[in-house]
């Protein structure tokens, strides 16, 4: 790390924040197809378990509005949410302790929705002297225009705009951490549509590796 880089998130130095991707709250997002947001929560997810960052998981009026989060986000995590009543998380004092017990100082945000429950806590956060980046393609508001204008306002005191591709090439940085290197080319081929599309390409018809898919009778 220099001073080039410190800027940059890594594994160690950041932590990743999921709020209220609820069933409820997804119907009510229109800023982006609803299948592609979900796409994308789940790749943050997966990124952040290959790369070991803590993650913190929130959740509002499950049983009063918002219903369960969504099953592919528990399934990756598989942590418990913390519960709240608060539109602003950084106001629940167990999300707040949470946050500290972490003890970093960049955190990554994605939430539903964009003009609420992420522009609150990331506001909040700034004011406390956090680093905040959000997430804006694992975020969603009620309409586009909303979804860009509560953007724009975080942006304009302090906030960092990133997206799901981007924080999982940011984390991985380097073709020779080869720990991770796997993971990451599982993730994109997954996820990230042209780009995976590509890396099967480049693997079968240039590297001549075999195909990742089988046909029946090669399964055992």
């Amino acid at each position: 790390m220099t001073t080039a880089t410190e800027k940059l998130l890594t594994p160690d130095n950041c932590a990743f924040i999921f709020i209220d991707h609820q069933p409820q709250m997804g119907l009510g997002t229109a800023s982006i197809d609803r299948q592609l947001l979900k796409n994308n929560v789940v790749a943050m997810a997966k990124t952040a378990r290959l790369f070991k960052v803590p993650t913190i998981l929130t959740a509002i009026e499950t049983e009063g509005f918002s219903g369960y989060i969504w099953p592919e986000l528990m399934d990756v995590l598989r942590q418990k949410p913390i519960e709240r009543s608060n539109i602003n998380s950084w106001e629940e004092p167990l999300f707040l302790e949470a946050v500290k017990k972490l003890g970093k100082k960049k955190l990554v945000m994605a939430a539903l929705w964009t003009e609420a429950c992420l522009s609150f806590p990331v506001l909040s956060a700034l004011a406390e002297g956090y680093e905040v980046f959000i997430n804006i393609d694992a975020s969603g508001g009620v309409s586009r225009q909303v979804h860009n204008a509560a953007i724009r306002r975080m942006e304009q005191h302090g906030a960092q705009s990133t997206t799901s591709i981007q924080l999982l090439m940011e984390l991985q940085r380097d073709w020779k951490r080869r720990e991770t290197y796997q993971g990451v080319m599982d993730i994109s081929c997954e996820h990230f549509g042209a780009y995976g599309m590509g890396i099967d390409y480049a693997a079968t018809m240039v590297h001549h590796q075999p195909q990742r898919a089988k046909f029946p009778h090669e399964v055992k």
